[in-house]
């Protein structure tokens, strides 16, 4: 028997598929495709791209110049940010096995394709290669978090939270004990997680 949180899930994947086909529909007004995982622009919009680009000097020219020093800032996150993200493939490679946990594809996570635009400079490549890499790494440790969480803890909290994984929904009530008994149960042969 449905209920409404499964009804509102339901729900909710029709709604990001809508989103999928509103997306497609924005790649072709902005008149770009993918052919074998690669970008196509066509002719004129590279032309137009290429009018827009804002040179590396005069970019930096530019610059408020606190930003300039903030920028070392920013990057050394590159190395704490790198430690987690080899240490959680480490531990995804080591422990998800024994408790027959689907492994996160890593590569899902990461996407670099922003440097296929022409109208950004090389200063501007480099930051959305590092903002690219941060979002992609912490999307991958969080994945790998919310499947231990699957396996250890499928309990879902007494107090709201903030933007929670999308397993989460599939957790046992707060106090019902029954429910996170059969979790647990049903977890005998492996986590299931759906798309993996």
């Amino acid at each position: 028997m449905a209920t409404q949180l499964d009804e509102l899930m339901d729900r909710l994947r029709q709604i990001q598929a809508d989103i999928e086909v509103e997306l497609a529909k924005r790649r072709e007004e902005l008149r770009f495709h993918l052919e074998n995982r690669r970008i196509v622009f066509e002719k004129e919009v590279l032309r137009i791209h290429r009018e827009l680009k804002i040179r590396a000097t005069r970019y930096l020219l530019d610059a408020n110049p606190l930003m300039i020093l903030s920028a070392p800032v920013i990057y050394s996150l590159v190395i704490p940010i790198a430690l987690v993200d080899l240490w959680v493939m480490a531990y995804q490679a080591i422990c998800f096995p024994i408790y027959k946990i689907p492994k996160v594809r890593r590569r899902d996570y990461l996407v670099f394709d922003r440097h296929h635009l022409a109208y950004l400079n090389i200063i501007e490549k480099i930051n959305c290669a590092f903002c690219s890499y941060a979002n992609g790494a912490i999307a991958f440790v969080r994945e790998v978090a919310a499947r231990t969480e699957v396996y250890w803890c499928p309990i879902k909290h007494a107090r709201r939270v903030l933007g929670p994984h999308p397993h989460y929904q599939g957790f046992a009530d707060f106090g019902d004990a029954a429910a996170f008994r059969g979790k647990l149960t049903g977890m005998k042969d492996g986590v299931k997680i759906e798309g993996a």
